[in-house]
């Protein structure tokens, strides 16, 4: 698979592990390039079960992603339409392309994330924020309009609707602990530990049948506004999808003539044992 030929970030693929910097000066605007060049990533990852993680970080040392080009919101109607005629903007069709991925997705901030792209961020599977680096904005309402990639709906389930609201409506920048304070980030680490942190992390991921890390994403995801008895019938098929394509039943059928599940070793070093059952597929 070509990973080239981006305008607005460049991808590194590694070890199953996709790197994808955004690198699109002055400051990493989030404008109709950037959107297309998401989309056309998103439609290559979705076809590649090789790549298993995808870290999205930034060249600019002082900025994530900036908000949305204000080129193309200007043109937006001003008058106002029928929930019948309201059509999903390329803004939320293409956040939501990136949420869905078959792929584990990190977004690894070191700078501001104002507006849009607070929304992108928000849109990764994991978010870990940069002490003293990261800083978080939305500002639209004070321009008159709402967060329209997502920033409203994703931002009351990430960190509940009092905060989410808080978060929007006082528009003001708040930093990496506060963030994980809010619940809109996993982790706020400070500068020195989050590039290492993140690659752990990563690698152990990758190191995950590619199935079952696309089976657990869709199961969270769709169970989110459910129902238990609902969720709970979710959780069920997709674990059926995962057992068809993983060698998750040679694996417990290894462990149980091993007797591996009855080893207290073996408990007490669940982290490293699921490190060297990987190495059971046939």
């Amino acid at each position: 698979m070509n990973y080239d030929q981006f305008t607005t970030f460049n991808v590194k693929i590694d070890a199953a592990i996709a790197t994808v910097t955004f690198d699109y000066p002055p400051v990493n605007i989030q404008g109709l390039l950037m959107l297309a060049d998401l989309n056309r990533l998103a439609q290559k990852l979705e076809a590649d079960s090789s790549v298993k993680v995808v870290v999205f970080q930034s060249a600019h040392p002082e900025i994530f992603v900036a908000h949305a080009d204000t080129e193309f919101l200007k043109d937006m109607s001003n008058k106002a339409v029928s929930r019948e005629e309201t059509k999903l903007l390329d803004l939320q069709v293409v956040l939501e392309r990136i949420s869905k991925l078959p792929q584990a997705t990190i977004a690894k901030i070191e700078g501001y994330a104002r507006g849009g792209g607070h929304e992108f961020a928000l849109a990764c599977d994991m978010r870990f924020a940069a002490r003293g680096k990261a800083k978080f904005m939305q500002m639209e309402v004070g321009m008159g309009i709402l967060p329209c990639g997502g920033g409203a709906s994703r931002m009351a389930r990430q960190a509940g609707l009092g905060r989410a609201l808080e978060i929007v409506l006082g528009a003001e920048d708040f930093d990496a602990d506060q963030a994980e304070f809010y619940g809109t980030v996993n982790r706020a680490l400070d500068a020195n530990e989050i590039g290492p942190f993140v690659e752990r992390l990563a690698k152990r991921i990758a190191g995950w049948p590619a199935a079952s890390i696309n089976a657990t994403k869709q199961a969270v995801y769709a169970s989110i506004d459910m129902p238990i008895a609902e969720a709970l019938r979710e959780e069920a098929y997709w674990l059926y999808q995962a057992t068809s394509q993983t060698p998750a039943l040679k694996r417990f059928t290894y462990a149980d003539e091993q007797g591996a599940q009855y080893d207290m070793n073996n408990q007490h070093n669940w982290p490293d044992m699921l490190l060297s059952i990987q190495e059971v597929n046939d």
